[in-house]
């Protein structure tokens, strides 16, 4: 009986590890397309509420921007690299560490601007650096122009 419980134990953590291997390419490209769509829709919105001194507000979507950062790490499997009107370039798979260290930069730099916005002088400034710059970096090494 011990040995079926850990049969059963070994299969669900295989399972839950390769879940994202185990969607369609489709599934996974347009997955990180409509998670990025999201980070810059929400950048957006937090452009704005901090414009109107809705600071609050804003920190619940800087961590939300976070947390997909993380998530995107595992959108990027080696299969995907093309189809779907994907803007993803080869540099991303040729430079794996490099991204990976990019999206874990945006996702903890999100977090420091959730910190930062309560002390910042100038909140423009403390965005560009912590936001809009890492979205730039991505944009300018790892997606094709469009």
């Amino acid at each position: 009986m011990k040995k079926f419980k850990l049969l059963i134990i070994v299969f669900i953590f295989a399972l839950a590890s390769t879940f994202v291997y185990a969607q369609s390419v489709e599934e996974i490209i347009k997955g990180r397309k409509a998670m990025f769509s999201e980070n810059y829709q929400n950048g957006k919105k937090i452009s704005i509420l901090l414009k109107s001194g809705k600071k609050e507000d804003a920190k619940p979507i800087m961590k939300k921007m976070s947390e997909n950062y993380k998530k995107l790490l595992d959108y990027f499997p080696d299969n995907t690299k093309e189809g779907f009107k994907t803007e993803a370039l080869p540099s991303i798979w040729e430079n794996k560490d490099e991204f990976n260290a990019l999206m874990q930069k945006a996702s903890n730099d999100m977090l420091k601007l959730a910190k930062a916005i309560d002390t910042a002088d100038d909140l423009r400034a403390i965005q560009k650096e912590l936001m809009w710059s890492n979205c730039s970096a991505c944009h300018n090494r790892f997606r094709a122009p469009h």
